[in-house]
């Protein structure tokens, strides 16, 4: 009965976890939008990961290759989950002229305890 009452509260303990980890990258990820929006290359810089920052010209393709990142006229999140310590946050996209985009975003902690947007994989949505 010790052992299931402990099993059952590590469970909880990782689910309360998951959903901080969530909550966290879901911070993230709205305070970089909230960047491009102000056209604060700096600052949306800050929250990608060092490997996205290694590109060349990081605004550059985000103005270019995700505009419907860059600007939009909805934002919001969808389902969220971890997998393997990473965070793979959906997010749901009307661009400025109405058509509708499915992002996927993944974030993982980094070495300094931080983390970080380390992928945004676009698609245009498929609507019925």
């Amino acid at each position: 009965m010790r052992t299931f009452i402990l099993l059952i509260a590590l469970l909880l303990g990782s689910s309360a976890h998951a959903g901080d980890d969530i909550a966290a990258a879901q911070s993230i990820i709205k305070a970089q939008e909230e960047a491009f929006g102000r056209d604060d290359a700096a600052a949306a810089y800050t929250y990608a990961s060092p490997g996205i920052q290694a590109f060349d010209g990081f605004m550059f393709m985000v103005r270019n290759s995700y505009a419907p990142v860059y600007r939009h006229r909805s934002f919001e999140f969808g389902q969220a989950r971890m997998v393997d310590g990473k965070i793979l946050q959906n997010v749901d996209i009307i661009d400025a002229d109405g058509a509708a985009w499915d992002a996927l975003y993944t974030l993982e902690p980094q070495a300094d305890g931080s983390l970080k947007i380390t992928a945004c994989i676009l698609k245009k949505a498929v609507t019925s």
